[in-house]
């Protein structure tokens, strides 16, 4: 896999579902794309702009910005096929 991967998630504080969404999500990404990837946290509470630019519903939620087209997931990223296949890591 060569694609370089960029990933913003949306979090607010350090609540229970926002770690376990962080500690999911890289989980996630490191066995599946390696190194091949960005991570960036966003916490609401302290940047809420980032959050009214990107219009969001929800936290926490990841937004896959590269490769093209924008892929957008909520939740707590706990069911690994759903996220691969939202995110379309599956092969």
């Amino acid at each position: 896999m060569n694609k370089k991967y960029i990933f913003k998630l949306f979090i607010y504080g350090q609540s229970d579902d926002c770690k376990n969404a962080i500690k999911n999500l890289t989980k996630i990404c490191e066995e599946k794309l390696h190194d091949n990837y960005d991570l960036k946290v966003i916490d609401i509470k302290e940047a809420p702009e980032e959050a009214e630019e990107e219009r969001l519903i929800a936290v926490p939620t990841l937004i896959r910005e590269l490769p093209a087209p924008e892929r957008r997931i909520i939740g707590n990223f706990k069911d690994k096929d759903k996220v691969l296949a939202a995110l379309d890591l599956t092969e």
